[in-house]
């Protein structure tokens, strides 16, 4: 027998890790099932000298290593279309009656995608060494969320695959649709913001330094306002390399502040109190986990591992830390109700939704009725995103126009006003 090193997570959704011993992986998977644990990752334990080899190998091809770190490391995620699309193509092979291996090899040779034809056929080669489907896609979290991989494990252990990818299709779809529709809002008062950026480097570069020998034969004193446009404008060509200096370290100061947790978790909350648009953002995320919070639920995933899967797939800290807090709180035996309240995220409207909700246990059925609350929500906001921040750009335009023209011609009035005089 083998010595196998386990990743998974017990009935309380904490992870676990440890070594069994076994025939196989699939023995494994067994054990851990029966006691209680979902299995994430089971590998074969190396032995001592194993582990020297391996070392040896390391230290031989440092270069090689580091190089496929980094690839791992730049990887990006799967696109939710070519995920959405396998979602859809895995639901109607299983409605088909066509075994895994076989759909999940066929699918790899049709793939369309790189990164998820390499995925799939890493699964297939798993599936035939006898591993569940859900532990073979936990090998490849880039590809298959997190979200995903329950909702499939807990459809093998039911028998209801296929209702679990009708499920993960439906989800996935209504989440591109809310992204498509967000990033179309968001298009035009980014593209007005980044030209406006333009518009100033060039008119303090390219521009502003022509009036800047026409001022000085004038020979009067200029008024504040000049004077602030012709330092500004000599700042900007004198001093380029600075002001880029300046901006590639906030970048990266800001970046490197992000990376402590408290800080990215006020640097999110932030974010749902911005003008015109945080509270669009905020309603969006809520939609987000009702509807995967329902899937789960629906799905067979139990309460506190949905509540920990849906506070992983959340894209804000914010909200993520108090779902956090809310599964801690049904873990020392509170309900939801009381735990939904307290997180301070939900509207009256919902939380009577959960109420009734767990009064007639048709939680999901209510929570997908509260996303789609949030989702029309959101909907409507955004059709009216335009009229919110036109005035904002439009008021940042006429200050920066009107900060120009008297900075321009406010001289020429004055020179002017003194050769008239002097007529």
């Amino acid at each position: 027998m083998a010595s196998f090193r386990y990743q998974g997570r017990n009935r309380a959704g904490k992870a676990v890790s440890g070594v069994l011993s076994a025939a196989n992986e699939s023995a494994v998977a067994e054990q851990l099932m029966r006691s209680g644990i979902t299995p994430l990752r089971i590998n074969i334990a190396a032995d001592k000298a194993t582990k020297k080899t391996v070392a040896g190998n390391n230290k031989k091809g440092a270069g090689q290593g580091l190089n496929i770190n980094l690839r791992e490391l730049f990887k990006r995620p799967l696109p939710l279309p070519d995920l959405i699309m396998f979602i859809r193509q895995m639901y109607s092979l299983t409605k088909a009656g066509i075994s895994m291996l076989r759909a999940i090899e066929g699918l790899a040779e049709n793939a369309t995608n790189a990164q998820l034809g390499a995925a799939l056929k890493d699964v297939a080669e798993q599936l035939e060494r006898g591993r569940g489907l859900s532990t073979a896609m936990a090998e490849h979290p880039r590809v298959f969320p997190r979200v995903v991989i329950a909702v499939v494990h807990v459809g093998e252990n039911t028998g209801r695959l296929e209702q679990s990818f009708a499920q993960l299709a439906q989800y996935l779809e209504g989440e591109l649709d809310t992204r498509k529709r967000i990033q179309a809002a968001t298009r035009y008062p980014i593209f007005v913001m980044v030209f406006l950026v333009i518009a100033v480097v060039v008119l303090n570069i390219f521009v502003i330094p022509n009036f800047t020998s026409m001022f000085a034969s004038f020979g009067v004193d200029l008024p504040l306002i000049t004077r602030m446009l012709l330092a500004s404008s000599a700042f900007f060509v004198n001093y380029t390399w600075a002001l880029v200096l300046a901006i590639v370290a906030i970048i990266f100061g800001t970046l490197r502040w992000l990376k402590n947790p408290a800080a990215r978790e006020r640097w999110d909350g932030w974010k749902l109190h911005m003008p015109a648009v945080g509270d669009i953002v905020e309603r969006s995320l809520l939609a987000r986990f009702c509807r995967s919070f329902a899937v789960m639920l629906n799905s067979g995933v139990p309460l506190t591992q949905a509540l920990g899967l849906v506070s992983d797939t959340l894209d804000n800290r914010y909200m993520s830390v108090r779902v956090a807090e809310m599964r801690k709180g049904i873990e020392r035996g509170e309900t939801l109700l009381r735990v939904s309240r307290n997180s301070g995220l939900f509207t009256p409207l919902v939380l009577q939704m959960v109420s009734v909700g767990e009064e007639t246990g048709s939680l999901d059925d209510l929570l997908v009725e509260a996303a789609e609350y949030y989702e029309r929500e959101v909907d409507y906001d955004l059709k009216n995103i335009t009229a919110r921040i036109e005035p904002i750009m439009i008021s940042i335009v006429a200050v920066m126009v009107l900060f120009l023209a008297l900075g321009i011609f406010l001289p020429m009035w004055e020179m002017m006003s003194a050769y008239s005089g002097g007529m």
